[in-house]
């Protein structure tokens, strides 16, 4: 680097601002923060929690195993906490866990001060923490679900559970799940949009490639699961029969929503505990990560090979032999890329200090016991994906112990090590090695001991999701050693836990770089993150940019203060990470809290019939979003500021394309794939019908279709005319937006009007069969984007009277007419694809 970005003497007093600035609320207002180091805390510290919940609750169950015939717990009781144990470590823990350590370290190691929509963070974690916690809660109450965490259908229908666990269960994952997109959003834009500049894609950290990676699997596989409960729980509310074969539906259907996103979750777990390794491998190994290129394609081919494979878990389904095969072979296929990673970081190991034990620590025997329980599962998930072998395993405990070995072996042990190796950038302290060794071994000992054995049971016949079992089928020592390995297990988890809250009480020091490590997470930082933005000019910027972290530290790099007086990151390419404008951060805020706390108790108090108080949550809801949204956007306090003695860059994004238009994209790609998945149903149901559609059944003529799509296509017009730039002037081109907008909102609900009103004349009874429910779920998903356009309308026209629509503060009605455009090509498929699969 010939010559820094700010090699010109700090003002007087610039420290002081930017501390102020990003100064972090005391008290009670601490729960108004919005940093992404705060969020990530807290994020961290409740999924451990769920974790160590989870736990207990597994132990029951080992408790209940461990001897035949036990009344320890009965038959009720066990099935609720084998679908709570499940549910909670897959979907409060094993994603919120890998998301919370990207909300905590992505900044840092991007050279960012903090993610793009800090708001947007914080309103993921609350509402992951309150629904979540809610949903746990449920057990107490004996509301608790009892179908298993896949809660498979017809089992889970009102015939078979009546009560309202299952309610909890759908209604609780799904706005969970979408707490989960909301986190991914963010990381996505933050990872291409917020990197240091210089930081281009070859440089970038192999941890932010798989959040990449995985921020784009969540963004395509869980839609599926949203509409698969939304489709569940309409059929248990208002008997819409979707998975009821007597009446035109399919169980089936179910499982293949569920796995669409069930199959790649394991990989989204994967992944990011594999980015984990790899970025921590090079630090304890005191070498570059061999073969790193490989590493990151090995990683996106594996997410790409992972959507191949979610009928995996269907073999025995009755799935054709054909389609059988070609997922077989695929589930055969996924391990290349996994070993291509595997031998890399075993290469890393060996060519580094952690072959000659200089540098076996606690990282790295995590990182080692790793390797070895995921090798083993893998091998285990290439025998599984043999037909005739998964046609005899298949429900027994053979697959609960892949599972594990899977799951486990693939994340938990790398999350134990990704805490050993960043607990010092908490209190500047690292764990006690010694205690660290003990609950190592007692960890994977245990885990073995425990879940090795259950592959025995399993080819001995035992099925899963029984909670007791005969004396004379010789599992009874098998059963007693597994209960004995999970608490040795658990043993180990508690003295991790324990060492770790005896180190976070220790005084607070300067953290350091206690590893050496080559990464951005290490440099000096404080509540604002780096003092200046680095600029980077290597893959391991502090073993390759010497003086790196004493010149960051003294603001001789980007951004050393706050050019506007609040929090600030620098916006760049996605590619090359050249700087493009100044991106002005949201500050605290209490709307997120309340955002959150109004979602979960609208979807949990409307489980249990509160029905006016759920209403008056969700208007909390939609009031703290469009208080917060209303902040935001706004014209920049200058046109452009300095951020390095020769750089000037626009204040606030430019043109359209910035950080809120890329979002607001992703968020209609999921969108889209809700869609997508609800026309998935209505195809796969119309097929399996001899004739469509069914008897009693029918479609109002093409004429209805045709006038629906030309409104649909109208607003689309007209919103698009509203959108020209010289709308953004003064007086009456702004009075003509209005307008527009408005007559655009008028051809949409005539749209709506059309839809309804060419099914009422058909005579179209949701009830009635499968088919005409799909149907029925077309049109009731684009009234509810009506209903967002309803508000979406008076709201810009509301921003152009307060003179908040200008040149400069645009991205609003840029954002508002993407939504419109994909709400009117909705409208036209929705129209026309059940004709297209009547006969």
């Amino acid at each position: 680097m010939s010559r820094l970005p700010s090699s010109l003497p700090r003002p007087p007093g610039e420290l002081e601002q930017l501390e102020r600035v990003w100064r972090t609320p005391a008290g009670w207002r601490h729960f108004s923060t919005v940093n992404n180091t705060n969020i990530g805390r807290l994020y961290l510290a409740t999924a451990l929690l769920f974790f160590l919940l989870a736990g207990v609750l597994g132990l029951l169950m080992r408790l209940q195993l461990a001897v035949p015939d036990n009344t320890l717990l009965d038959a009720a009781t066990y099935n609720q906490v084998f679908t709570m144990h499940g549910t909670v470590m897959m979907f409060l823990f094993a994603i919120p866990v890998v998301e919370a350590f990207a909300v905590y370290l992505l900044p840092a190691m991007l050279g960012a001060r903090d993610l793009p929509f800090p708001r947007l963070s914080a309103y993921a974690y609350w509402a992951y923490a309150i629904g979540g916690l809610a949903f746990f809660c449920t057990l107490f109450a004996g509301l608790a679900p009892d179908g298993g965490w896949f809660m498979y259908p017809p089992l889970t229908g009102k015939a078979w559970s009546p009560s309202l666990g299952a309610d909890f269960w759908l209604l609780g994952i799904g706005f969970i799940e979408i707490s989960a997109i909301a986190g991914a959003i963010e990381l996505v834009i933050g990872i291409l949009f917020t990197r240091a500049p210089g930081m281009t894609l070859a440089r970038m950290p192999v941890f932010a490639w798989a959040m990449l990676i995985v921020g784009l699997m969540i963004v395509f596989a869980f839609p599926a699961v949203i509409a698969g409960t939304a489709l569940l729980e309409l059929e248990r509310a208002w008997d819409w029969p979707f998975f009821i074969p007597e009446r035109g539906g399919d169980p089936a259907l179910w499982q293949h929503l569920f796995w669409f996103f069930g199959h790649p979750e394991v990989y989204i777990i994967f992944l990011p505990a594999a980015g984990l390794v790899s970025t921590m491998l090079p630090a304890i190994a005191g070498t570059p990560l061999v073969g790193r290129r490989a590493v990151i394609w090995s990683m996106a081919a594996t997410g790409i090979v992972s959507f191949a494979l979610w009928a995996h878990h269907m073999f025995t389904g009755g799935l054709t032999l054909l389609s059988a095969s070609l997922v077989s072979a695929a589930s055969m296929v996924v391990a290349i890329p996994a070993s291509v990673q595997v031998f890399a970081w075993i290469a890393t190991m060996w060519r580094g200090s952690v072959r000659r034990g200089a540098g076996m620590n606690g990282p790295a025997l995590f990182m080692l016991g790793f390797l070895f329980i995921f090798a083993l599962g893998g091998l285990t998930g290439v025998m599984v994906a043999v037909l005739p072998f998964d046609w005899q395993a298949h429900d027994s405990y053979f697959i609960v112990a892949h599972l594990h070995y899977v799951l486990v072996g693939g994340m938990l042990f790398p999350v134990f090590a990704g805490i050993c190796y960043w607990l010092p950038l908490l209190n500047g302290h690292t764990m006690s090695e010694r205690w660290t060794r003990w609950s190592f071994w007692l960890m994977f000992g245990g885990f073995n001991l425990g879940f090795f054995t259950m592959h025995i049971t399993g080819l001995q016949g035992m099925p899963r999701r029984v909670y007791t079992y005969p004396a004379d089928l010789g599992w009874n020592g098998l059963n007693v050693v597994s209960t004995i390995g999970s608490f040795v297990f658990a043993a180990g988890v508690l003295l991790f836990t324990v060492d770790v809250v005896r180190t976070l009480c220790r005084p607070k020091k300067d953290k350091g770089n206690p590893w050496g490590a080559p990464t951005m997470e290490w440099l000096p930082e404080k509540e604002y993150g780096p003092r200046s933005i680095p600029l980077v000019a290597s893959t391991e910027p502090l073993w390759e940019q010497e003086g790196l972290a004493e010149q960051v530290e003294q603001g001789a790099h980007f951004l050393p203060g706050t050019a506007t007086g609040r929090r600030e990151t620098m916006f760049t390419s996605w590619k090359d990470a050249s700087p493009r404008y100044l991106l002005v951060l949201a500050g605290d805020s209490w709307w997120p809290l309340a955002a959150a706390a109004g979602t979960a108790g609208y979807f949990l108090l409307l489980t249990v019939k509160w029905t006016a108080t759920a209403w008056l949550c969700g208007l909390l809801a939609l009031g703290a979003v469009m208080a917060w949204l209303w902040q935001t956007d706004r014209i920049p306090p200058m046109a452009s500021a300095r951020v390095a003695d020769n750089l000037l860059l626009p204040v606030g994004e430019r043109g359209g394309r910035g950080h809120a238009w890329w979002a607001c994209v992703i968020m209609l790609v999921v969108d889209g794939c809700i869609f997508a998945s609800f026309a998935f149903a209505h195809i796969h149901l119309a097929m399996r019908l001899e004739v469509c559609p069914p008897p009693g059944a029918s479609l109002a003529g093409a004429p209805w279709a045709w006038l629906s799509s030309a409104l649909w296509l109208a607003s689309a017009g007209l919103i698009a005319l509203a959108c020209r730039p010289a709308r953004m002037q003064e007086g009456v081109s702004q009075r003509g937006l209005r307008l527009l907008v408005m007559a655009a909102l008028a051809c949409t609900l005539a749209a709506m009007g059309c839809d309804i009103g060419s099914q009422m004349e058909a005579g179209l009874s949701p009830r009635r069969d499968g088919w005409s429910a799909s149907v029925a779920v077309l049109t009731s998903y684009q009234g509810l984007h009506v209903v967002l356009l309803a508000l979406a309308g008076p709201y810009l026209c509301a921003r152009s009277w307060r003179r908040h629509l200008t040149a400069a503060s645009r991205a609003t009605l840029n954002n508002v007419a993407l939504i419109w455009y994909c709400t009117a090509a909705q409208g036209v498929l929705a129209a026309w694809l059940p004709r297209m699969m009547a006969d």
